[in-house]
């Protein structure tokens, strides 16, 4: 057993319960709030974030949280959560079944476990720091792709996308060197699929901590690699997030530095 095992085993559970309320509510009618022009907000975001609360909170009082929907318990705690309960917001929204609950922990500002659900799949990714990274329980791995124009890679955009352009130029440039560029709106399961090989790299822009915290460390435990643009180590509250097997990642930097 690991050393955080405790709290990877309640993530676990938490994920599941959480991605059943979603699977369920996908099929119904919800109301659809605006919190800005393309960022949505639907019932079943605020409805998973306060059962996670509830359910960690009650086992480990004296954690703190921090969660995309409002959600800031923070009071310098060893341990800090940081989770989104619905990454992947406007493809629920639009019943595009493409959308995961993702959370992560902190370990004195060090991230030790992360775990994603894809309730539509069934799929659940996890990992802790030290350890390997799996997927319903088999073992995974990046992929073995050394070269950018045979590589898949997955990018998304910022909500304020229509005031400025950012990432498409990018993506542009990006398109042209790599066999294809996906799209898919959930940058936790982008991570994923980078961590088991299904993507060779992913990048992205104005990213939020929730959005990256679980995935960075099924990365890192996958094999892989996730700097910020300038190729630094991570840091989740650094928007700009550049994740591959490894092998690309010098050539998507050159990629993402050039102007």
């Amino acid at each position: 057993m690991g050393e955080y095992e405790i709290y990877l085993e309640a993530a676990k559970e938490v994920s599941r319960e959480a991605g059943e309320l979603l699977r369920e509510n996908f099929f119904k009618a919800g109301e659809i709030f605006f919190k800005g022009e393309v960022n949505l907000l639907t019932e079943s975001d605020t409805a998973a974030q306060d059962l996670i609360f509830r359910r960690l909170s009650n086992k480990f009082p004296s954690h703190d949280f921090l969660a995309e929907e409002g959600l800031r318990k923070l009071s310098a705690a060893e341990f800090r959560w940081v989770f989104d309960p619905l990454d992947g917001t406007t493809n629920f929204a639009h019943r595009f079944p493409v959308f995961c609950v993702s959370l992560g922990l902190e370990h004195r500002k060090e991230l030790v476990c992360g775990v994603v659900f894809n309730p539509m799949s069934g799929e659940l990714f996890w990992a802790e720091r030290g350890g390997g990274a799996y997927l319903n329980g088999q073992k995974i791995s990046v992929s073995k792709i050394d070269d950018l124009d045979k590589s898949l890679v997955a990018t998304g955009f910022p909500y304020d996308l229509r005031e400025t352009k950012t990432n498409i130029d990018h993506h542009n440039h990006f398109l042209l060197k790599t066999q294809g560029v996906r799209r898919c709106g959930s940058a936790a399961l982008d991570l994923c699929s980078v961590a088991c090989g299904r993507f060779d790299g992913f990048w992205e822009m104005k990213l939020n901590p929730w959005d990256t915290a679980a995935g960075a460390v099924i990365i890192e435990a996958a094999g892989g690699r996730i700097t910020d643009f300038e190729g630094h180590v991570v840091n989740i509250y650094n928007p700009q997030v550049a994740a591959s097997n490894g092998l690309i990642h010098r050539a998507m930097l050159d990629i993402l530095k050039a102007k």
